[in-house]
């Protein structure tokens, strides 16, 4: 069955929030797209644009007004504040999909989830009907990779040799999409990756290629990645994303074919999102 009440789009200007727009406004599903600042937004014909911020619940509630179906991708790397961004969802839609991350598991404490799990939590906690994606490392967080490719810098990293079975934005908006518009997906969890783990060192290579420039790696210690680390994120944040990157060095990350058993077609392949993104590594004009 698919789905006729509209859906609110949160963060609809992002990687994947503006194709999860475009996927539902293809299917003439009503959609309401959620962004800082609406006069800004890009959108297609006939989508509503609306101005809010995850970080003031009272705005979303006003967004929220005669939705059915939420999309819902939480940005931030603590749960402070998501409870109550729930609590307003739960308040006057009916379904909501949320895009997790692949570490959270079922037979792990909640602690051990992250973010990520904290926020699954209370969503179970409001009676939501729900889709949980947990899709693997982003493919778009490579292009934090772009300066140094573009320039000819060396791409300073720790873990050359981790291997990451990283996600297109699109392939994640395509579930989404589905899940929003069906009814079966309802209390499913779905696990999303690439079609392939590629280490850091190929995703480089690959990167460089695409943009017509040799690309290469250099390895930095963990100590080193972990003091860059500490000007964005929290030391517990930084060292478990370490321990996981030197993991996937013996242990690739999974591969699973979710992706095409829910859209019927293979998931976007690493050199797909970087010809997709080629201009984005190239040298500046």
């Amino acid at each position: 069955m698919t789905a006729t009440g509209k859906v609110l789009v949160l963060g609809a200007t992002g990687n994947i929030g503006r194709n999860v727009v475009a996927g539902l406004h293809a299917r003439d599903v009503a959609v309401r797209a959620l962004s800082r600042s609406a006069a800004a937004a890009v959108l297609p014909g006939g989508v509503e644009p609306v101005a809010g911020d995850l970080t003031d619940p009272g705005a979303l509630r006003g967004a929220l007004a005669g939705v059915d179906r939420v999309f819902l991708l939480w940005p931030f790397l603590s749960a402070e504040g998501a409870s109550a961004v729930v609590e307003a969802i739960a308040g006057q839609a009916r379904r909501v999909v949320y895009v997790s991350a692949m570490s959270v598991r079922d037979d792990l404490p909640l602690a051990a989830n992250g973010v990520w799990g904290q926020v699954e939590a209370a969503i179970r906690d409001t009676g939501l009907d729900w889709t949980f994606l947990r899709p693997s490392g982003f493919a778009t967080n490579t292009l934090q990779w772009a300066a140094a490719v573009r320039d000819g810098r060396p791409v300073r990293i720790p873990y050359p040799d981790a291997a990451r079975s990283l996600i297109h934005e699109r392939d994640i908006a395509d579930v989404a999409v589905r899940a929003l518009t069906g009814e079966e997906h309802s209390g499913r969890t779905y696990v999303l990756t690439g079609p392939a783990a590629l280490t850091q060192a190929e995703q480089v290579r690959i990167l460089g290629e695409v943009a017509g420039r040799p690309a290469r790696v250099e390895g930095i210690s963990p100590e080193e990645a972990r003091i860059g680390m500490l000007s964005w994120a929290d030391p517990d944040f930084a060292d478990s994303s370490l321990a996981y990157w030197a993991s996937l060095v013996h242990t690739p990350e999974p591969v699973t074919d979710t992706v095409e058993q829910l859209t019927g077609a293979p998931a976007r392949s690493f050199e797909q999102w970087a010809r997709d993104h080629a201009d984005d590594f190239r040298p500046l004009s």
